[in-house]
């Protein structure tokens, strides 16, 4: 089963190459999300969606997107074309990585015509007639978003994503140009981890790695939003401290020496569709000098890592990680261990 998503700024011409894209790929079904959000507003109390500046920055959206695109997939078979735009890396992760855990691969393209001709674009689209001063609003959001979309371009986006330049092009020219890309391989899958998701309440051990400072190793996984620990679900018939060694190894290349000392046992409640479980965060120590420039992530699986103060870290990681961070680091202090649930130290 495979997703072709079309990336790019809104106005860029995705919805309408997609159209045309099904036409060329055999088997293929066109999935809009933007259906997603406009449920949504059918479905959630009004003051959550005030929230929120877009449908995007709600979790929920993010979830019935994947499971809206394997749900199809699980009907049709075949191919999934999906025109949407994706800014936030953060995002980008959750989706796709929610894709991949289904065993879903994606091919992302990036629809890229020169901006003077976007804004062009912008300023001719087609507006509802029925939506009040519709004109106007849809069309000051797409200017809004050209700002965010060239801030991605120079951070992620390029990089992540095979671009095709549309200045010159029709939306036809456009999803001929996608289609034998796709076909001949020139636009690879997605380079990103495949982790099945939990079917029960799991056992995860994270070890804490220390720089000569006591700043803390975290790492940026692909396939889901935030920072994280090193560290990874404990295996079957696994000892959870040499679970934590065996991915410490995996993830960044550094081979402990010693069985890592318990720091945090730390009962996560299920969160549909998750089932939570036991977290348990060791402590791995305080790495050698030049060992960190030993660092080597696994391109699929994590992103980037770097050592951060605990300051830091409440910026980086979610807000429940980082509740284990601290109390870990408390708990490092004393030379004691701590029993959490939820994040909460009790006894």
């Amino acid at each position: 089963m495979t997703v072709v998503w079309i990336n790019g700024a809104f106005g860029a011409g995705k919805t309408t190459t997609a159209r045309e894209l099904i036409e060329l790929i055999p088997n293929s079904a066109l999935f809009d999300p933007e259906v997603i959000g406009g449920a949504l507003a059918h479905l959630l109390p009004p003051k959550r969606l005030a929230e929120v500046g877009d449908f995007q920055d709600l979790p929920i959206w993010r979830r019935l997107v994947v499971d809206t695109a394997a749900a199809m997939l699980a009907e049709l078979g075949g191919t999934l074309v999906v025109p949407m735009t994706l800014l936030r890396q953060e995002y980008r992760d959750e989706i796709f990585g929610g894709l991949a855990a289904r065993r879903i691969t994606v091919h992302h393209l990036l629809l890229a015509p020169a901006e003077t001709i976007l804004r062009e674009r912008i300023a001719g689209r087609e507006i509802p007639p029925d939506l009040p001063d519709g004109e106007i609003r849809t069309r000051q959001w797409s200017y809004d978003h050209i700002e965010p979309y060239r801030a991605a371009l120079a951070s992620w986006l390029t990089a992540d994503a095979h671009p095709v330049d549309t200045s010159d092009l029709t939306p036809y020219e456009t999803a001929v140009r996608i289609a034998d890309a796709v076909g001949s391989g020139a636009v690879p899958v997605c380079d990103i981890v495949q982790t099945p998701e939990p079917t029960a309440e799991t056992l995860a051990a994270g070890v804490l790695l220390f720089d000569e400072h006591d700043r803390v190793l975290l790492v940026d996984p692909t396939y889901k939003p935030g920072w994280e620990f090193p560290g990874g679900v404990v295996e079957r018939g696994e000892a959870p401290a040499r679970a934590g060694m065996r991915e410490v190894a995996e993830e960044t290349g550094i081979r402990l020496q010693e069985v890592p000392r318990l720091l945090v046992v730390d009962w996560e409640r299920p969160a549909p569709p998750g089932f939570g479980g036991l977290r348990l965060l060791f402590d791995g120590g305080r790495l050698e000098p030049g060992q960190a420039s030993q660092v080597l992530l696994p391109g699929p699986e994590l992103r980037a890592w770097r050592f951060a103060t605990e300051e830091e870290a409440a910026a980086m990681l979610p807000p429940v990680r980082y509740e284990r961070l601290r109390w870990a680091l408390r708990a490092r202090e004393r030379g004691t261990a701590l029993y959490l649930e939820a994040g909460v130290p009790l006894g």
